[in-house]
């Protein structure tokens, strides 16, 4: 998966001690929505194209810049769909101030058809076990993951264990710790559902695979 964030323009002067300017947050959500699918649609054959060449980069300071008309905090990626053969996903993290632009995006999107879907959160994976995960010398095959999880409230507190966590750094530790979790829940039910996640020094007892806790997750409270 790669994220894109809307880029710095390189032909602007900047003073290093003055933070970048912000971009203005639309009022109006639906009308922000709007206008990016008809910017979408006028970019929509460069970006067949690059995508079919495999050069998604020439199309990402186009798009990004039409995904920050929608709102400037948002971040997008270009996928393999699950049902079509591309997907895009425009994401605010989970954070309940951008969901309304998120929501009024979706809302406003065209019908699904065999080369695009469309996702207003990461999806998660059909099988994340399948899913290594390249991080600079190390090789991490998600399948060899392992969580413990108890349940308290409709709510899921998870330790999560991978024998090679140890050998990495504490920012990438980190992100490899909540990457199987949102790659198997996606992202929208692992911010409903998860309370409390931790890594695990040693595999915790009672643990269970990736897709034996999407099972569990999916089972409260009729979670989808």
């Amino acid at each position: 998966m790669r994220w894109f964030r809307r880029p710095r323009r390189e032909d602007e002067v900047h003073d290093p001690r003055t933070p970048w300017p912000r971009q203005e947050v639309p009022e109006d959500p639906e009308a922000a929505a709007a206008a990016f699918w008809e910017r979408w649609f006028e970019l929509l054959p460069e970006i067949n194209a690059a995508l079919g060449d495999r050069e998604p980069q020439r199309v990402e300071n186009e798009l990004a810049s039409a995904v920050a008309g929608v709102h400037p905090d948002l971040h997008f990626s270009l996928e393999r769909g699950q049902r079509a053969i591309y997907a895009l996903v425009v994401s605010g993290q989970e954070d309940p101030a951008l969901r309304p632009y998120t929501d009024a995006w979706r809302r406003a999107a065209p019908e699904e058809d065999a080369i695009w879907e469309y996702h207003d959160s990461v999806p998660p994976v059909p099988d994340p076990t399948d899913v290594t995960v390249n991080l600079g010398a190390h090789r991490i095959r998600l399948g060899d993951f392992r969580v413990a999880a108890t349940v308290s409230d409709g709510l899921v507190d998870v330790e999560v264990y991978h024998p090679r966590l140890a050998e990495l750094d504490e920012a990438s530790r980190s992100a490899l710790t909540f990457l199987p979790l949102d790659a198997t829940l996606g992202e929208r039910l692992a911010g409903e559902r998860l309370r409390r996640v931790e890594a695990a020094e040693a595999e915790p007892g009672e643990s269970m695979s990736l897709l034996e806790l999407r099972d569990l997750v999916r089972g409260l409270g009729g979670a989808n």
